[in-house]
């Protein structure tokens, strides 16, 4: 995967329109969170009416966070642990058969380095992760990565750039450790 230059996507923060976003995703994301674990059934509908699309078998365990939801887009089987946390100012794919270890934060969203008016407007980076994929616990995905099909991203790692498919990475800031050969 060659690391290209990726479009920034800018936004004013406190607008009435971005606050209307936010709270729609708030709410849901609250009851989902305060659901019965045992109620399949209404997670599943509060993540299919929160999330832009979804596959089938999702499972994604409690104290989940994200900013806006509908930018999140997760393909089949697809599962996150404790404490995930998704900022989704831009687009966030992941594809098919991806597992999410507890307390990973996958970020698109950033701010200017100018302390003048940093508050007050940001800009998001999508991030797309490949099929098979496996986030080990604590990591951070940051804006504009994208991570290839059927690599690993070990425990603990800042994943600065791009990973590319059959890989896995790890350390702060993330680097190759090992190839996977396919079987």
């Amino acid at each position: 995967m060659s690391e290209k230059k990726k479009e920034k996507i800018f936004y004013e923060r406190g607008t009435d329109e971005l606050r209307e976003k936010s709270l729609r995703a708030q709410k849901l994301v609250m009851d989902f969170n305060l659901s019965d674990p045992a109620d399949t059934e209404k997670k599943d509908r509060l993540v299919k009416e929160l999330f832009g699309s979804v596959g089938e078998g999702v499972c994604i365990e409690h104290n989940f966070h994200c900013d806006l939801g509908y930018n999140i887009h997760v393909g089949r089987n697809f599962y996150a642990g404790y404490n995930c946390t998704i900022l989704d100012m831009a687009e966030v794919r992941i594809g098919d058969d991806c597992m999410i270890a507890p307390n990973v934060g996958i970020y698109t969203a950033g701010h200017s380095i100018e302390p003048m008016n940093r508050n007050k407007t940001g800009y998001a980076i999508p991030v797309t992760i490949g099929k098979n994929v496996w986030i080990g616990g604590h990591s951070v995905i940051l804006p504009g990565v994208s991570i290839g099909d059927n690599s690993i991203v070990a425990a603990g790692s800042v994943v600065t750039k791009d990973v590319p498919a059959h890989t896995i990475v790890a350390g702060n800031p993330a680097k190759v450790v090992k190839y996977i050969t396919e079987q």
